[in-house]
């Protein structure tokens, strides 16, 4: 295949029609209720998609008995409209922004670690300069944050680059690294004791994340490196409410990065144990697109991210 002309949307007289339409494509799997949903016809819709495959020259779609699957080619192109209607639908809120007398907005993801101490500062600062300037937050997962990064709903993010993900299109700006500690209720029999091991914890009933999970699998090797079969007596779950309310109310532990475990003791909430775990989770970072230009309010954002995190860390 010829290398295109970079512009070559220009040339082939791309229309936001054909990038509806290969949205709709992907999720219905049928070009007559893609055509449906774009109150088009079906042949409209099938010349629409043979214009854009003859001006790329590849199958966007294989035609099967019984709809339409996207080919690797139509994958990426999906993609790219969607981060393009995307990138479309935030200028256009950022126009009325600014006509409301606004600054723009930036939607940011963050993972748990990163919500509770660097994240808080650095809005706080961008706030003394840009007050108006509207903030979205998504705390999640990092694989659920690198999924919407992909997508474009996000300008960037805080969290982590799994081992599995090889995607070269993120840049990755390492933060810190997150130590771990265990914890539970404030007056817990173990919160008073003095030379605390892994074996005076290993018995007690835990909440944990669910069997699977990174973390989930570094408490157990911990256990197993030190001899010792990891807890057997455990809820597993991520839900921090129910976390905290099972450790409040029961003699559970529970294992949380350092950072998120002090935000809680200094509430009161609960209480850090005396024993240093022989493990770290992974490094955290800010994680972008290298082909998103980020507006001027993300570009404030994250200068006061990293102007925060070298206070921080």
């Amino acid at each position: 295949m010829d290398t295109l002309n970079p512009n070559w949307f220009l040339r082939a007289r791309l229309k936001t029609r054909q990038l509806l339409l290969l949205i709709a494509l992907d999720e219905q799997r049928n070009i007559h209720r893609a055509a449906e949903t774009l109150h088009m016809t079906q042949p409209a819709a099938s010349k629409q998609i043979k214009d854009l495959e003859e001006m790329l020259d590849v199958k966007l779609f294989e035609r099967l008995p019984r709809g339409m699957e996207p080919t690797l080619f139509g994958e990426t192109m999906i993609r790219h409209a969607r981060m393009a209607l995307t990138s479309l639908s935030l200028a256009h809120d950022d126009v009325l922004a600014l006509k409301s007398g606004l600054v723009g907005q930036v939607e940011i993801g963050v993972i748990m670690t990163p919500a509770m101490s660097l994240l808080p500062q650095a809005i706080a600062k961008v706030k003394q300069q840009a007050p108006l300037l509207r903030i979205g937050v998504h705390m999640e997962p990092s694989n659920t944050l690198v999924n919407m990064l992909e997508r474009g709903t996000l300008d960037f993010m805080i969290g982590r680059i799994l081992e599995h993900d090889t995607n070269s299109r993120l840049s990755y700006e390492e933060l810190t690294e997150e130590p771990a500690c265990a914890v539970a209720r404030n007056g817990h029999p173990l919160a008073s004791s003095s030379n605390l091991t892994l074996k005076d914890i290993a018995s007690h009933p835990w909440v944990l994340p669910p069997q699977g999970s990174i973390l989930r699998h570094r408490v157990d090797m911990m256990f197993r490196r030190a001899g010792l079969e990891p807890p057997a007596n455990t809820v597993d779950t991520t839900a921090l409410l129910l976390i905290t309310a099972l450790l409040q109310q029961t003699d559970s532990l529970h294992v949380m990065p350092v950072d998120v475990a002090r935000y809680y003791q200094s509430l009161n909430v609960l209480t850090i144990l005396p024993i240093e775990l022989p493990f770290k989770m992974d490094a955290f970072g800010i994680i972008r697109q290298q082909d998103h230009l980020l507006s001027p309010g993300a570009n404030l954002l994250l200068t006061a991210v990293r102007s925060v995190a070298k206070e921080v860390y």
